[in-house]
């Protein structure tokens, strides 16, 4: 994949004090309620670039994307944001805990070639919708700015080029901050030519698979697009790239978390209910009576570690089952899901929705689920409100090891198949598009 140094905007330490306020999550994953609290936390924090506040009172002239690239423009002015001097790929490093187990995600920034898909070495995962991908295209026009980078994984079975950029940067004092759910970020500046050539040509022949980022991948596609209709993209236009952490899929930083669902708008059922609907498709085993019964529930799911066992709560009864498809399922599946590879078919999610919600259970048209990554959420949220959510369902990830292939097919995962934990950080690196 065509990667290039870039030479970025950055915070100016000197006038905003310590990164980790005036950092934030990418957009999507920031509530009204975390937007409030970046708002307050600093007044330069980096949410009032890429979630500026709607306000009554905004029009075509005056609105949230104006007031970006205004604030942007102050930002420059000012001496807050100031831009490199040199070209350069950024080492980046996530320091961060799961279940009590400490992990180090090592990748890199750098511009990325966008090349729309199907059409190079980029390869999505995951539909997107239009709502986001306009929302981003609007905020790019007007700011003329990448923001937050697209999260992109390559095979490298050594290591090879994290390698070669770790000894880089031995010995040197990193950047840092630490986001609002304790993780820490830090990044390196890498500006060696020779380092930045071997990196440069050893990305040559890889694929990019996005992990996290497609709207916003799109979205740089597009823009680029619309650039070309205006007669200005020059091969070295910066609006042929767009900003991106590459991470090697087999870093052992790198981890899925579980998306478990809570349904909305379904009639409770028992136990006994759902085990008439399943059929010969599924085997149903009782785990237990009680919302905390989920954590046994998970606990057997890791041990199985099976894409076609999942754990199913009915509201109507309070219970826990562990279900497992059978022949006949799949069977199922491949009819009704004929249109997919059989590797699709085969994902837990896929079988989640397809054949048991949709199918089996026959809600062709589910309200949106609750998503929530941990089976303490999934607890305290049928305690909580067990009348709102007469469903549950926990549910294995799709593996790195799915990405690539699936990918690699042209396929597209239902949604929420994977969770890439922590998100990349916003505002250690922004990639200017003029």
């Amino acid at each position: 994949m065509n990667i290039q140094p870039l030479a970025a905007y950055r915070y100016n330490p000197a006038q905003v004090g310590s990164l980790s306020d005036v950092v934030a999550p990418p957009y999507d994953v920031i509530s009204p309620e975390l937007q409030e609290e970046l708002y307050a936390k600093h007044p330069n924090n980096v949410v009032r670039l890429i979630l500026n506040k709607i306000l009554d009172s905004d029009n075509e002239s005056d609105n949230r994307y104006t007031r970006s690239a205004k604030t942007l423009k102050q930002w420059k002015d000012e001496g807050v944001l100031q831009r490199e001097n040199a070209e350069a790929i950024y080492v980046y490093h996530q320091i961060y805990n799961v279940a009590g187990k400490d992990y180090v995600r090592k990748g890199f920034m750098c511009r990325c070639e966008a090349v729309p898909f199907g059409e190079g070495m980029v390869f999505p995962h995951e539909e997107t919708m239009s709502g986001p991908k306009m929302d981003r295209l609007m905020l790019t026009t007007a700011c003329k700015m990448n923001f937050s980078q697209i999260f992109g994984l390559y095979p490298d079975s050594e290591n090879e080029i994290q390698n070669i950029l770790e000894n880089a940067i031995a010995g040197q004092t990193p950047i840092e901050a630490t986001d609002h759910l304790g993780v820490t970020h830090r990044m390196w500046v890498v500006t060696d030519p020779a380092v930045l050539s071997q990196v440069v040509a050893k990305m040559g022949p890889k694929p990019i698979f996005i992990a996290d980022g497609h709207h916003r991948y799109e979205t740089a596609c597009n823009y680029r697009k619309q650039i070309r209709q205006t007669g200005a993209l020059t091969a070295d236009h910066p609006a042929n790239y767009v900003l991106m952490v590459c991470v090697a899929m087999e870093d052992p930083g790198l981890i899925v978390l579980p998306t478990h669902r809570l349904f909305r708008g379904m009639a409770a059922m028992t136990q006994a209910q759902l085990i008439e609907k399943l059929g010969a498709c599924f085997r149903v085993t009782t785990v237990g009576d009680g919302a905390i019964v989920a954590e046994k529930a998970w606990t057997l799911i890791e041990q199985l570690n099976d894409q076609g066992t999942m754990a199913l709560y009915t509201g109507g009864d309070g219970r826990w089952s562990l279900i497992q498809i059978t022949d006949a399922g799949r069977e199922k599946m491949a009819q009704i899901a004929s249109d997919h590879h059989p590797e699709w078919q085969a994902l837990g999610v896929a079988i989640l929705h397809r054949l048991v919600i949709e199918t089996l259970l026959d809600v062709r048209k589910p309200e949106k689920p609750k998503y929530v990554h941990t089976v303490k959420e999934v607890v305290e949220d049928l305690r909580a409100n067990p009348k709102e959510f007469p469903m549950a369902a926990l549910v294995m990830p799709a593996t790195v090891g799915h990405i690539q292939e699936l990918s690699m097919l042209r396929e597209r995962m239902p949604p929420k198949s994977t969770y890439f934990y922590p998100k990349l950080i916003t505002g250690f690196v922004f990639n200017p598009l003029e």
